[in-house]
């Protein structure tokens, strides 16, 4: 899995080309018809990107990406448009946005800028692995294994898939609902309690002292980060 990037665009036929195309390299994509909802998506969500239009229901590209930079998104803001005046193409840069793609586009430039700009602002996570070893603890992804010392190790399909979202982002913080949301796919009736839980039956089984963990860490106020 790649970043994860927020779509606002209210054209069905370019909202389903551009999530596909990105969900095809390994994105994952949350999208939103409507400004307002834009919003209140990214206040309720983490996202590494957001790609918006600029004429939306609700409120506009352009308010919609003062807004969340107010609110301190510090990720990347890629405005996909059909105005290609360039008054409105500084009035995007002006209000926080990184870059500006003029609608028709193609889609290698698309991916290219995309990827261009999750890799300057350091959002491109660390390659994915099929196995990794920390201190006395050896996973096997592909083989659904765990071991400790030498010594099976039995997780919950849910426990695993938790596991590797944290050492697939070994070193960046997680927040809870971004670990709900690549774990348990939003489920109705599953709240953040859920992850602690989870993390605290992975530290009784991995950790050499659960109750100060060396690998699965706490970061207060925010989630949780995988330390090597």
């Amino acid at each position: 899995m790649n970043s994860r990037i927020l779509l606002v665009e209210d054209a069905p036929d370019v909202q389903l080309i551009v999530a596909d195309l990105l969900r095809g390299h390994g994105h994952e994509v949350v999208v939103s018809s409507d400004g307002s909802e834009g919003l209140r998506v990214a206040a309720e969500q983490q996202f590494d990107l957001m790609i918006l239009d600029v004429m939306l229901p609700g409120i506009d590209g352009f308010e919609l990406c003062r807004a969340v930079r107010e609110r301190g998104f510090d990720g990347g803001i890629l405005m996909l448009t059909a105005r290609a005046q360039v008054d409105d193409r500084v009035e995007g840069l002006r209000t926080g946005a990184d870059d500006y793609l003029i609608k028709p586009f193609d889609s290698k430039e698309l991916l290219a800028r995309v990827s261009a700009l999750l890799r300057r602002l350091g959002k491109t996570p660390l390659t994915p692995v099929l196995q990794y070893q920390f201190g006395d603890v050896t996973v096997d992804f592909e083989r659904r294994e765990v071991s400790r010392r030498g010594m099976p190790v039995n997780l919950a399909a849910k426990e695993l898939q938790l596991l590797r979202q944290l050492i697939d982002h070994r070193g960046q913080v997680l927040a809870r609902e971004r670990l709900l949301s690549r774990v348990w796919h939003d489920q109705p009736f599953i709240g953040p309690r859920t992850v602690d839980v989870h993390v605290a039956w992975l530290r009784q089984k991995l950790e050499e002292n659960p109750q100060m963990p060396r690998h699965i860490l706490t970061v207060r106020g925010e989630g949780y980060c995988f330390e090597p």
